[in-house]
């Protein structure tokens, strides 16, 4: 689990069939074969480290769902370590499971990004997004997709300020969402069964007093 606050700003070192190694610093301190680090908003697992560099693996369902398939040796990545129990959530609740990937139409500071359209249910006014790992806030949701501000610091520390008009940023909609919309869907499916059986009760009930 992890807060969308990127922790640092990581470059891809190689990229060579299902291996990915990655230059950074800060997520390194304390890390372990087996942990868990979020690059771009994407879950990967370290499975090797030295001075400078760790390395995951990714798989072609990966590759596929997300943008990392598209990073080149050199290129910027966000990167950030699980959340801690005793840490801040200075962000939202992420889960590093991307559920899609959009396309930057405006660059930062007024970000405006297109997403794919099983996402844009999930979009509301002031709700939260994950872009490329980083937490923000819907300014607006749009018929395709929405639109963040962007302030200097998150474009200073970050992606997006280098990702221009075309850019394809990894997407991660608020989990409460989903399942707020699981319940109510099991919630919508029972409710023509349980009124049915109300209605069935009620006509009893009155056959029974006549």
């Amino acid at each position: 689990m992890f807060t969308g606050i990127v922790e640092e700003l990581g470059h891809v070192i190689a990229l060579e069939g299902d291996r990915i190694r990655i230059g950074a610093r800060t997520v390194l301190d304390g890390a372990r074969i087996g942990d868990s680090t979020s690059v771009n908003g994407c879950c990967l697992t370290v499975v090797a480290l030295g001075d400078g560099w760790w390395e995951a693996d990714v798989t072609d369902e990966t590759l596929d769902r997300t943008n990392l398939g598209d990073l080149r040796p050199g290129d910027p990545v966000n990167l950030e370590r699980p959340v801690r129990l005793e840490d801040r959530l200075g962000g939202h609740l992420v889960q590093g499971h991307v559920d899609g990937v959009g396309t930057i139409v405006e660059a930062a500071p007024d970000l405006r990004v297109t997403a794919p359209d099983g996402l844009l249910r999930y979009l509301v006014e002031k709700g939260s997004i994950t872009v490329d790992g980083i937490s923000l806030t819907v300014v607006q949701p749009t018929s395709d997709g929405f639109t963040v501000a962007v302030i200097p610091h998150t474009a200073a520390v970050t992606t997006l300020g280098t990702k221009g008009v075309g850019g394809r940023v990894n997407l991660e909609v608020d989990v409460v969402a989903k399942y707020v919309e699981r319940l109510l869907d099991a919630h919508t499916a029972t409710q023509p069964a349980a009124q049915t059986a109300a209605t069935r009760t009620a006509a009893q009930t009155v056959g029974t007093e006549s």
